[in-house]
């Protein structure tokens, strides 16, 4: 609590900047660090909507702009895209509610979603709904819950994660295993 007292201020520019990069942990202490006075949770949690919201329309916008380099002459990536952007095509709006949340796929979540044929303003709509619906289960568990929180990160909270991780991976596994044995990826 003396580093958020001797930041001041700066730990909601902090706390934004993080959101904007990644999904981990930050906020639900930022919501416990407001629960015990020590930061107000308007500010987390506006500064966690904005990081979250922001840094993946800045992803999304840097792949609809530049999109991928040429792959002709790597025809095995090229397919792999081409059903990866199938993907996105047939499941899009659900995948936007779930790369937040486990480890290390908030930072290139918003990326495959960029080579979509999904509009910005659809993808931008959604967006904001998911920021929102992490902001206020991160902040608000971190806000109402905070001591029990802390006592199960000392217990392990990293299995938690793990186990988000592997989730996210067999279910987009089994989704990109049917999705090549339909005719529109085979037509890609």
């Amino acid at each position: 609590m003396d580093l958020i007292s001797s930041y001041g201020p700066l730990i909601y520019v902090l706390l934004f900047g993080y959101c904007a990069l990644k999904s981990g942990a930050l906020p639900l202490f930022a919501g416990f660090a407001a629960q015990t006075g020590a930061l107000e949770v308007g500010p987390v949690a506006t500064a966690t909507f904005f990081g979250g919201y922001l840094g993946d329309e800045l992803r999304f916008g840097l792949v609809r702009r530049y999109g991928l380099p040429d792959l002709s002459h790597r025809p095995r990536l090229q397919r792999a895209f081409a059903t990866a952007t199938s993907l996105v095509t047939r499941y899009g709006s659900l995948y936007v509610f779930m790369y937040r949340y486990p480890k290390g796929m908030r930072t290139i979540g918003a990326l495959p979603m960029g080579l979509g044929p999904m509009p910005w303003p659809t993808f931008t709509l959604l967006n904001a709904a998911s920021a929102a619906l992490w902001t206020t289960i991160l902040v608000g568990t971190g806000y109402m819950f905070g001591a029990q929180v802390q006592t199960a990160v000392e217990g392990g909270w990293g299995f938690v994660s793990v186990a988000l991780l592997a989730a996210m991976a067999l279910v987009i596994g089994l989704a990109w295993w049917r999705l090549r044995r339909t005719p529109l990826a085979s037509a890609n």
